[in-house]
């Protein structure tokens, strides 16, 4: 009989959001992630079975816990600058590394990070009642500015412009 588990699976999973999200998949090794999660190698292999399958879940609870509120946010939005300020001030990390760095490599990763960005293209169509392709331009405009790494100086711009967003 085994011992028991020493350690709280869902942490170990918000842990591993964090740090794929701050690091990349490459970035990270497993000696990193015995460290940074405070888990066991054979621990983490005989949960996890493997670094990609952490990541997997990872990605997969990134989604669920920080994608889909912005998708319930984004259903109330009215115009573009309340889209892209929702989407600027999301935490998306994780998802823009598994879609520049994953997404090309991996077929798994490709199909979550594909219908994420297609549930944000849905939620912002329908909320700003515009076509699809319209939709998806915003929404790679809001990512744009989130690789740029400047959403605070658009937020400002935004507002400066258009008027208050909120």
């Amino acid at each position: 009989m085994g011992r028991p588990r020493a350690f709280d699976e869902d942490e170990v999973v918000r842990a591993a959001v964090r740090l794929f999200g701050g690091r990349a998949y490459d970035g990270v090794s497993v000696d990193d992630l015995v460290t940074h999660l405070g888990v066991h190698r054979n621990s983490l292999y005989k949960t996890f079975g493997s670094k990609r399958g952490l990541y997997l879940m990872a990605l997969r609870r990134h989604l669920a816990d920080d994608v889909g509120p912005l998708l319930n946010s984004l259903a109330a939005a009215t115009d573009a600058a309340t889209v892209l300020r929702l989407v600027t001030s999301a935490y998306l990390d994780l998802l823009l590394l598994a879609a520049i760095e994953r997404a090309p490599v991996d077929k798994e990763v490709a199909f979550e990070v594909t219908a994420a960005l297609a549930a944000v293209d849905r939620e912002i169509a329908h909320a700003l009642g515009v076509p699809a392709d319209l939709a998806a331009a915003l929404t790679a405009a809001a990512l744009g500015i989130l690789v740029r790494g400047n959403p605070d100086n658009v937020a400002a711009a935004l507002t400066h412009h258009l008027g208050p967003l909120t």
